[in-house]
């Protein structure tokens, strides 16, 4: 039998110390006050019930620690980062059904959050710059909305002559240093959702990012090489720039997978050895049995009969308190 306490072994002793000199003390209050046997009883039930209760926190597990090593729970989701072109090319009506370009990144962003359930996610979005729409998180109930309303950031006069591809590799690089520690068993998962930088003239910033920190994903671009006008601006056609984006997948180390909005998603996720790595192996807690439940199970029933107790000695005293009024 082995122990995996939820406090310190050391801090539970304490504790436990201090239980035992407390009830010392009130137990040398009862024979003072000459109280009968009952309360001597009732005094053994309450102090036997705080020290099984730290024999639960203790947490005695039955079986071989050989077996396998049971990790805290969520420690190995994935950490997945979503990296959103929001420059004045993502409003390109170009894609199928008359679509533009961030409408269907938005799908995508969806189809993301319900192809992994449990992991935790970040947003990058970025045009001339980068900003951290989302930190780190496992809330994916509230980034629904957000990734929902996501849109392509007002179209300023020299917005598309600024954007950059490379724009969120800092942000990145920070994160993923931040997510390396924080969660050192989990995957690190980047998807690069964008449509290049055709019209750009700025120089493109690269992505530098900490070695074997990034465990699968892919880029994802949107439009086709015939392109479409961009609303809000002089350019009149404006194609997919398939180079820079697979620019950026080469940096990365992930594939680049084009998208017209006529595939869902999922159907591209499902090649598990190109678009993410395969999972961290994780051991089975196999022929490995949690007896916690034992020694709180015991201190629950001996509370439960000191409350009974309790409440009993509270309707004789409202009782004889009834007839002394009387």
């Amino acid at each position: 039998m082995t122990l995996q306490p939820v406090l310190p072994l050391l801090l539970l002793a304490a504790i436990a110390a201090a239980i035992v000199v407390a009830r010392v003390i009130a137990l040398r209050r009862l024979i003072a006050a000459a109280r009968n046997r009952a309360a001597v009883w009732r005094w053994c039930g309450l102090t036997l019930a705080a020290l099984l209760l730290l024999m639960a926190a203790a947490r005695p597990v039955m079986g071989n620690d050989d077996q396998g090593t049971i990790r805290a729970a969520g420690d190995g989701e994935p950490n997945v980062f979503i990296v959103v072109d929001r420059s004045p090319d993502m409003r390109v009506e170009d894609l199928a059904g008359g679509r533009d370009r961030m409408a269907v990144a938005r799908d995508d962003i969806s189809a993301l959050i319900d192809h992994y359930p449990d992991a935790r996610f970040a947003v990058i979005s970025f045009a001339s710059r980068p900003a951290l729409d989302w930190p780190l998180s496992a809330d994916t109930w509230s980034l629904r909305p957000v990734t929902s309303a996501m849109t392509p950031y007002a179209s300023a006069p020299d917005a598309v002559v600024q954007t950059n591809v490379g724009a969120a590799g800092n942000v990145l690089r920070y994160q993923l240093i931040g997510a390396r520690q924080q969660f050192p068993r989990a995957q690190n998962l980047i998807f690069y959702l964008g449509a290049g930088a055709a019209e750009t003239q700025v120089p493109q910033r690269r992505f530098e990012l900490p070695e074997g920190a990034v465990d699968g994903g892919a880029v994802l671009g949107y439009g086709s090489a015939d392109g479409g006008p961009i609303p809000g601006t002089d350019v009149a056609r404006s194609a997919i720039d398939e180079q820079a984006l697979r620019g950026v997948a080469d940096q990365i180390g992930v594939p680049y997978v084009p998208r017209d909005g006529t595939t869902p998603l999922a159907g591209v996720l499902q090649d598990q050895g190109t678009v993410i790595g395969p999972p961290p192996p994780v051991a089975a807690p196999a022929g490995r049995t949690e007896l916690y439940w034992a020694p709180a199970l015991g201190a629950a029933i001996l509370v439960l009969i000191e409350l009974y107790l309790v409440l009993l000695e509270f309707r004789r005293s409202r009782l004889a308190n009834a007839d002394v009024v009387v």
